[in-house]
């Protein structure tokens, strides 16, 4: 066992705090790391104040974690000391379901170990990034190539494959139109992602408030949801809306904006329940959905294109001691784009 610093929350919706944490001894298949940054998800939010019902305390939240290894087990063979590497939102599965056959362990039938707020099969429970070492099993490890720096690469292990992973399912390319809800962690990263895979995009914000930023990210056009008008105009434009706001929307109005055969991902999860009226689906035959970050192999194509295409998430780099008014800021939807802790400061 190794004794970490971290910042925790002791309890529901309370402040978190400096603290320490116990890791267990690197056992044959796992990877120790050494964190160097973590990314601020809303997700952390959302379980740290029990937005999404009952959670375990003391919580170490954080599940965008890029860091290098600096220790490895004796039967580990994907990955090596000093090899820069990343922790996204799980660091188990079962293994043997169909569904972590065929590589989406997210979907694991017996439910993925997840990175914070779980209990592993040691019985122990699971803390997250904002922390200064992690121990996580080398199948759950995946590299950060060189190209990315790793301040901007925590964020893509779970803001970018929870985008990328339905873009790439509903087969976004040249000649798709892509509009993306939501212009926050998320949203920024979908954009640059549809963009680079040839889609023409479309952001639809709440106000023009960003739209210089999403123009110079990668969208073709952005349009305010407040105006009524942009739904009379845009009706029927879309095969693929790409929904990452957490809040309760106005589904026959988005869903009125599909073409045929088109689909609406939700990737945001709101804390209050959702009605969909069932006739919004029946024009132009809509598809409704969701998505669940990624598979392993999954995320390390994303973060190879990320590579490959220059693309990481735009941050705010904070000293740890601030993360409680980051919490805050988030909630007030007051970044640009992404919140990243420098654990060096914890």
């Amino acid at each position: 066992m190794t004794t970490v610093a971290a910042y925790a929350a002791p309890a529901a919706k309370a402040p978190l705090e400096r603290t320490t944490i116990e890791r267990r001894a690197v056992g044959e298949f796992d990877v120790l790391i050494d964190i160097k940054f973590a990314g601020i998800c809303h997700s952390d939010i959302h379980q740290a104040r029990e937005g999404w019902g009952e959670a375990l305390f003391p919580m170490v939240p954080g599940h965008e974690i890029a860091g290098v290894v600096s220790e490895v087990g004796p039967g580990v063979t994907r990955h090596a000391v000093g090899d820069r590497v990343g922790v996204g939102c799980m660091v188990d599965s079962c293994r043997t379901c169909e569904n972590c056959a065929a590589g989406l362990e997210q979907y694991c039938t017996s439910r993925p170990t997840w990175t914070y707020n779980a209990v592993g099969k040691d019985g122990e429970p699971t803390y997250g990034g904002y922390s200064q070492k992690i121990v996580v099993d080398e199948n759950y490890v995946v590299r950060i190539p060189d190209g990315l720096a790793l301040d901007v690469a925590a964020p893509l292990l779970c803001a970018g494959i929870t985008t990328y992973s339905p873009l790439r399912h509903w087969n976004t390319g040249p000649g798709k139109k892509v509009a993306v809800v939501g212009f926050g962690g998320l949203g920024h990263v979908g954009v640059k992602l549809a963009h680079a895979l040839g889609a023409e995009v479309t952001v639809l914000s709440q106000s023009l408030r960003k739209q210089d930023d999403g123009l110079r990210l990668g969208a073709d056009h952005y349009h305010a949801t407040s105006d009524p008008e942009t739904f009379e105009r845009l009706r029927g434009s879309f095969d693929l809306i790409l929904n990452t706001v957490s809040a309760p929307l106005d589904f026959p109005a988005f869903l009125s904006l599909l073409r045929l055969d088109g689909a609406m991902v939700n990737v945001g999860l709101p804390e209050e329940p959702v009605q969909i009226p069932y006739g919004a689906l029946f024009g132009n035959r809509r598809n409704l959905t969701s998505s669940n970050i990624g598979g392993i192999a999954e995320t390390q194509e994303m973060l190879d294109f990320c590579a490959a295409h220059g693309i990481g998430a735009e941050i705010e780099l904070i000293d740890a001691s601030r993360v409680n008014e980051a919490y805050e800021r988030v909630q007030s939807s007051d970044v640009r784009y992404r919140f990243v802790i420098d654990t060096s400061t914890i």
